[in-house]
């Protein structure tokens, strides 16, 4: 299988400009690139799915180029937009192009620059003159064509500054730079980009003379099986920087999505080939209860993004729910399981009345009732007395208290 049947069948590629010509280039080694914008200092998920793209271009024996955006993060890209971006300072644009390019050399191999490269395209965007700007390229750019591409005519009824119309003459640029100067033949991105990356191959054709060959090709929008967007969770996107979105937080995300997601996932993110993959389909079907298709997935990528050691630890905060040993956790893992959840109460209210306020009870005599029933777990110990103020009881580094009612009814709190 080659790597553009690879692609294919994990389902990573969605428009390509010629197949034949996307295969023939690739049958040798060859310089890719894709481009990243720094609109924040940290990638989201959804970012993964090119970056898993370039890693698997370069395991296949290509030379990947990751761009990030220093430039053109300055004008906004329109595509997806329905109005005109607010424009970043330059120090913030730099602190995250900064970033972004840390986090990117945490996935490509970008020690020799035969096998790979992080650039930022203000290195020659920032030196282009607004006369050779106009002059070398703009007459390569027919207005009426560049009405009808998509990323543009989506957006002419709100209205679309010059500003932004001109981004996509500045990711052809890229291309076209690329092209010149490191040899790169192809250029892929997502869905949405494929007026830009269209304009590109075509600003190539026009102004090189015996153009080598080149090809495009974009990756899919990857959803849900429920249509809602992949790589958000109730509290927004989640981040690639483990400070931001926390290892556990992320193996519960793959660890919860549907059945038909957990495969479809394994194909799309995972490293594990076909064969492995159909292993671990077989036996995920044969027991969906036991959800093997989420482990395995959550297995896979929070090692791939995190590393072996993000995986332990979220393995280990997993397991404590099953133990309740929540006093082996310090309070910064504690903090990640339940910050979302965190509830204030006073340590003198007696623990009938805390159960009310945090709704783990509708009323004195039901949270009364759990009591007696031993409902009702503190800090992994089970609470069977009456009239007890949650100050009597020993809190986790002084201030919390993990308080569940039945098997999964879980509340933090954290006292005054």
């Amino acid at each position: 299988m080659n790597i553009v049947d690879e692609l294919s069948w994990r389902g990573l590629i969605k428009d390509v400009s010629n197949h034949e010509e996307l295969v023939s280039i690739l049958a040798k080694p060859t310089t890719i690139y894709c481009g990243f914008d720094p609109s924040a200092t940290s990638m989201h998920l959804g970012n993964y799915v090119p970056i898993s793209v370039l890693m698997r271009l370069q395991r296949a024996g290509h030379r990947i180029i990751a761009v990030v955006g220093g430039a053109t993060g300055m004008i906004g890209d329109p595509s997806g937009k329905s109005k005109e971006r607010n424009l970043l300072d330059k120090e913030t644009l730099q602190r995250n192009t900064d970033a972004i390019r840390a986090q990117l050399g945490r996935f490509l191999d970008v020690t020799d620059p035969q096998k790979g490269m992080v650039l930022n395209n203000y290195d020659w965007l920032g030196k282009l003159s607004m006369i050779d700007y106009l002059r070398d390229y703009g007459k390569y750019f027919p207005i009426n064509v560049m009405l009808s591409k998509d990323v543009v005519a989506n957006r002419l009824e709100q209205g679309i500054s010059y500003t932004e119309f001109s981004y996509m003459m500045l990711q052809s640029i890229d291309f076209y730079h690329l092209y010149t100067n490191q040899q790169c033949q192809i250029q892929f991105g997502g869905s949405d980009q494929w007026g830009n990356l269209t304009s590109g191959l075509e600003l190539i054709r026009k102004a090189t003379d015996k153009p080598l060959p080149a090809a495009i090709f974009t990756t899919p929008l990857i959803t849900r099986s429920d249509g809602k967007k992949f790589g958000k969770s109730e509290d927004g996107a989640l981040f690639l920087d483990p400070t931001l979105t926390s290892p556990y937080t992320l193996y519960q995300y793959f660890f919860n999505v549907s059945d038909t997601d957990a495969i479809r996932y394994l194909e799309i993110f995972s490293f594990l080939t076909q064969q492995e993959i159909e292993t671990i389909k077989r036996e995920h079907e044969a027991a969906l209860g036991r959800r093997i298709g989420q482990k395995a997935l959550a297995e896979q990528l929070v090692t791939l993004i995190h590393g072996k050691e993000g995986l332990i630890e979220a393995q280990r905060l997993t397991d404590v729910f099953f133990t309740g040993a929540f006093q082996t956790l310090s309070a910064k893992e504690l903090l990640q399981l339940f910050e979302q959840s965190m509830i204030e109460v006073e340590k003198t209210r007696p623990l009938e009345d805390v159960l009310v306020a945090i709704k783990a009870a509708s009323s004195k005599r039901e949270a009364r009732e759990f009591i007696q029933g031993s409902s009702i777990s503190i800090n992994g110990e089970m609470v069977k007395s009456l009239g007890i103020t949650l100050g009597e009881l020993p809190a986790l580094h002084d201030q919390y208290y993990v308080i569940r009612r039945g098997k999964k009814l879980y509340f933090f709190i954290r006292i005054q």
